[in-house]
């Protein structure tokens, strides 16, 4: 088995608030999980942690949780692990602001029998069959908000974590029902990929190459490398920046089974 991950910040002055993540437990199999974290807008978010705190606390207790309850859904482990993330900081901060810390979720779990996923939210996950054909398993629902909604605060604030909306893990349990959840054979797929949306935009966003380029790319050049391409798109002053901001904080991971 091999196993891949970078990440880097889209700022030098702002701290990285991804979260990436894998675990080879000696019973077998593996866990990969990437979180995304949501930088709020300017202002009050009604938390005194931060946000690259809730993505460092819900990450662990994800990465933790997947490997040692082997038995326990990846819809349950999320609820799980939002709920013990949530009760760490309940007592000194309000977790009913509507932008209070949250994030994307990517979280894959194999084991002798099946391949088990589960992605809420705007990153993306990538299967590879033995054949060589990759499946992107994506939530689409932030793509189906126009452009414009999302260039209002109020008006993406009254889509988040709503019905009509968008959804991301921060402090409601409930969240996980809303995940994107599958398992499939483990002998149908030979690799796992797992990337934030600063490092899948070289497909989703600039057309570099497709899902299966991409995935050639971390195999070939890893984590690293794929991040490396993004970063040289990005700073192409003949290209348009990508939406919402030019940098962003870009991570994946990748493994071969």
């Amino acid at each position: 088995m091999r196993i891949d991950l970078a990440t880097a910040p889209g700022s030098q002055e702002r701290p990285n608030e991804d979260w990436v993540s894998a675990s080879a437990p000696a019973s077998g199999g593996g866990v990969l999980v990437a979180l995304d974290g949501v930088t709020p807008p300017a202002g009050d978010d009604g938390c005194v942690h931060g946000v690259p705190w809730f993505t460092a606390r819900l990450g662990g207790r994800l990465t933790e949780l997947s490997g040692s309850r082997r038995a326990m859904p990846l819809d349950r482990i999320l609820a799980e692990a939002v709920r013990a993330t949530a009760e760490a900081h309940r007592d000194t901060c309000d977790l009913s602001h509507v932008r209070t810390p949250q994030a994307t979720v990517v979280v894959v779990r194999w084991d002798e029998a099946y391949v088990e996923h589960l992605v809420l939210s705007d990153s993306v996950l990538l299967l590879q069959a033995p054949g060589g054909e990759v499946t992107a398993v994506l939530d689409d629902r932030l793509d189906r908000v126009p452009r414009e909604v999302l260039r209002s605060v109020a008006a993406t604030d009254a889509l988040r974590n709503a019905e009509g909306g968008f959804f991301t893990a921060a402090a409601d349990p409930a969240v996980a029902a809303r995940a994107v959840t599958g398992r499939t054979p483990r002998g149908r797929v030979r690799a796992v990929a797992a990337l934030t949306d600063g490092a899948s935009r070289w497909t989703d966003t600039f057309g570099e190459g497709d899902w299966a380029e991409c995935l050639a790319v971390l195999r070939k050049e890893g984590a690293e490398g794929l991040i490396d391409r993004v970063r040289a798109v990005e700073c192409d002053p003949a290209r348009p920046p990508a939406r919402y901001k030019r940098h962003d904080d870009a991570s994946a991971v990748y493994a071969e089974l």
